[in-house]
Parts: C-alpha cells; structure tokens; sequence
C-alpha cells in the first residue's frame, strides 16, 4: 500500500548491514535516491523472436510503460517525460501493465490524480493503439473509476479477455488477464475466448503468474510490472531486498520459461518507499521478430 516521504531510518533499514548505501545516504546521496535517479528514466530495446508470429507482423514495434502509481511521487509533471520518451519512438502498439494508481480508497485527491494521469496518457491513446490490465494498486483504489478513464481516451483494458490484430488473414492477439494478487484473473475465460491459431501476447500485472500462463503452451510472451525492479538494488547481492508478493522470482528483465518470454518492466513511479538506487525507472521498446 501507499506510504508517505521514507525517512532516513527506512532507509537504512532497506539498506542493512550494506555499508556502500549506508555511507551513500550519510555523504548526501539522499538527494540521488529520493530525486536523480526516480527522475533518470533508462530506455531499455530488445527484439524477441516469437516462432508462432506470422511475416506480416515483423518488425512491430512495442512500448512498455508501466506502474505509473500516479498520485504518489509521481505527478502530472513527472509522468510528462515518460509519456515523451515513448512519443519520441515509433511504436505501432503501447502496452501498459497496470497500477495507474498510488494509494488506496477513494476521494477528492484521486479523482485530481486521475484527471491528471488521464491527461497524459490521452497523448499515446490519440496517436498509437494502447492496451492495459489493472494492477493491485487499481483495485485498492477504484479500478471502476480507472477503467472508465481509460475508456474515455480509448485505451482497451482487457479484464481476462483478448484482442485481435488482423493484417489480412493473419492474426496477433492482444490478451490481459484481471489482476492476480486480488483474485480478478480468469485464464480459462480468456483460453476459452482465445483462437487457437496466432501468435498470443499476454498482459499481466505480477511476473510470477509466468509459471502459470507459461504452462498453458499458449502464450508467446507475457509482460508484467508490478516489482519496479526492487527499487533499491544493492551491488553484490543476488536480489533486491523488497520484492512484492507474486514479484519474487521473475523481478525484472527478460526471462524464458518453458517456451515463453517473459519481461517484467521496471516501471515509472515507485511504491512501497520513495527511492530508487541502482535501479532507474523504465520504459521497454520491443521490436517483434518472426521465428
């Protein structure tokens, strides 16, 4: 859930018995972790071939933004830079892994911090066809009220269903299931609605649902958020010292399982505590190749 400003004993406490980041926050670091880096986005390309995409989908291009958390850190001002980085790229499709929202419950603050996260995103939606789930986040706030704003820009928030991209006979489908960590998901819904022929992208909010989607055979490449990487990462240990339940095993880049990709992006804004160290916010571009 949301938290307000970390203070420095948080801080210390993520860090541990980690003298490097201890020592960081001592000599005035605690401007580069609370300010420069969660400012500092990192462009991240990559081409996956995927052996069930058909010729005709070569080469698309996709954009991955992800656990925006507005309301947050993040505010209108600083989503503005996120949303240029993806404009600034030609992408034919933007995929957007949920948590649009910070915090819980809902009042006068979250209807502004709507208002404000819709005026950015309506930039993508006007110009390039946007796809997205909803997060944890989403439903502790009002995922109702979040899915109307997103259908009022045109974004689609597919809820354990799919979309088909047709060029000529061949078909690429689109997929997002609810979220998990809330019990909203429904992959038989979705594999019953699901054609059997055609490569499948699926959109889902924790990465570790990978083991579950992954074993249906069905599934191309899925792509997640919900982690941020860790936020904090500290040099020398082999994982972050936070990771969200459902976020453990598949925290961040690229993974194979079984026959299927699975990226789990960094994302924009932050969560648990308002800092990032050694672990800058992200935007994916991904160009699709086929097999």
């Amino acid at each position: 859930m949301k938290k307000n400003k970390v203070s420095r004993r948080d801080f210390l406490k993520i860090a541990g018995s980690t003298s490097a980041l201890s020592l960081l926050a001592g000599l005035g670091g605690w401007k580069y972790i609370t300010q420069y880096e969660p400012s500092h986005l990192e462009l991240v390309e990559l081409s996956l071939a995927l052996p069930r995409l058909d010729s005709v989908f070569d080469g698309l291009r996709i954009a991955i933004i992800g656990d925006i958390h507005m309301g947050g850190w993040m505010t209108r001002e600083r989503l503005s830079p996120a949303i240029d980085m993806v404009l600034e790229n030609s992408v034919d499709m933007i995929l957007i892994p949920g948590d649009f929202m910070a915090g819980e419950g809902w009042n006068t603050k979250h209807e502004n911090d709507l208002n404000d996260l819709i005026a950015g995103l309506r930039r993508l939606s006007e110009k390039t066809p946007t796809f997205a789930v909803m997060g944890n986040h989403d439903h502790w706030t009002n995922a109702t009220a979040v899915k109307k704003a997103l259908q009022n820009i045109n974004i689609i928030a597919l809820s354990n269903t799919h979309y088909t991209i047709k060029r000529g006979s061949k078909q690429l489908h689109i997929c997002g299931v609810d979220d998990v960590m809330e019990n909203k998901d429904d992959l038989d819904a979705l594999l019953y609605s699901l054609p059997a022929e055609g490569a499948a992208i699926l959109i889902a909010h924790e990465p570790d649902f990978a083991d579950i989607s992954a074993a249906t055979g069905r599934f191309d490449l899925q792509v997640s958020g919900h982690t941020h990487g860790g936020q904090v990462v500290i040099p020398g240990q082999s994982r972050p010292p936070i990771l969200p339940p459902l976020g453990e095993k598949y925290y961040s880049g690229l993974y194979k399982i079984k026959e299927m990709w699975q990226y789990t992006n960094r994302g924009v804004g932050m969560g648990r505590v308002d800092m990032r160290f050694n672990c800058p916010p992200e935007i994916t571009l991904i160009t699709l190749k086929a097999d």
